[in-house]
């Protein structure tokens, strides 16, 4: 009498039909399948032995139920996220959730190259220059209201030319009558020396060092032959177009300071009450 071959689990006979063995024991298809098969998530019917079975995330699809939850597209081949609990396409899912480029209107792709900013997204190749119209990428620009300059196009278009060299001032400088000027061109008429953060003064609206304008156009004291500036304060005594420093105002004989006292000319001299009486 031949041995017998049963199923394991239902104890039918196997001769003349498939079986599969698992842990060294026989299992008719339908047993084999009741089982040790996965029930897919989305339909709940077993996963068959001989279907394509697809797995993410501890849930078992068929590949005929492994579908995008807005188009239904099948997911088996294609990428794919996941968006509580229900499977998107990437299209499907970039539509609902991703960022839309606001120059283009078209979806920012998830992992592509972009561009944010103040609440808005740019595919990088959609943010140019309003100007020359050039990518802006990851360089410097300006905002100026909606619209966006690269730096070079910004100063051409808007940026204060310097009074002296014409060129754009980028930042700082100084104003002076009104007008812009680059920190190192603005300089003293005769020495050049820069001016900007310098006690200045002018003549004929051109800027001048203190000493340079002291050199130049200050009237000269009758006795010491320096300049009067009457900068700082500084107080002079004036009789018959001759100036005198107040403390150079002294007596010629004598040398008593005539400031606040009378005083007596004598031709280039000037002379005190008591030299002049003894004269």
């Amino acid at each position: 009498m031949a041995d017998r071959f049963d199923c394991d689990n239902c104890k039918e006979s196997l001769y003349g039909r498939k079986y599969i063995q698992s842990e060294e024991r026989p299992y008719c298809i339908p047993c084999y399948d009741s089982r040790f098969s996965n029930t897919c998530d989305e339909c709940k019917e077993l996963i068959a032995h001989d279907a394509r079975e697809l797995f993410y995330e501890d849930r078992h699809y068929h590949e005929h139920c492994f579908r995008c939850f807005r188009c239904d597209r099948s997911l088996a081949d294609e990428p794919f996220t996941s968006q509580e609990e229900a499977l998107l396409c990437n299209d499907c899912y970039c539509n609902e959730f991703s960022s839309k480029c606001v120059a283009c209107d078209k979806t920012v792709m998830p992992g592509s190259r972009k561009l944010e900013y103040g609440g808005s997204t740019w595919h990088e190749g959609c943010f140019i220059c309003s100007s020359c119209e050039q990518p802006i990428g990851s360089k410097s620009f300006i905002p100026d209201k909606d619209e966006h300059y690269c730096v070079s196009c910004y100063e051409d278009k808007f940026a204060p030319r310097c009074t002296r060299c014409k060129k754009t001032l980028a930042k700082g400088g100084v104003t002076y009558r009104d007008e812009p000027w680059h920190k190192e061109c603005f300089v003293c008429t005769s020495c050049k020396t820069q001016l900007a953060g310098q006690h200045f003064t002018s003549r004929d609206e051109c800027p001048y060092c203190l000493k340079c304008f002291s050199s130049l156009y200050s009237k000269k004291c009758e006795a010491c032959t320096k300049p009067i500036t009457g900068f700082g304060g500084g107080k002079y005594i004036s009789f018959e177009e001759r100036q005198w420093h107040q403390t150079c105002f002294t007596c010629t004989e004598c040398s008593v300071s005539l400031v606040g006292a009378g005083f007596f000319p004598d031709g280039e001299r000037i002379l005190c009450r008591e030299c002049n009486s003894s004269l």
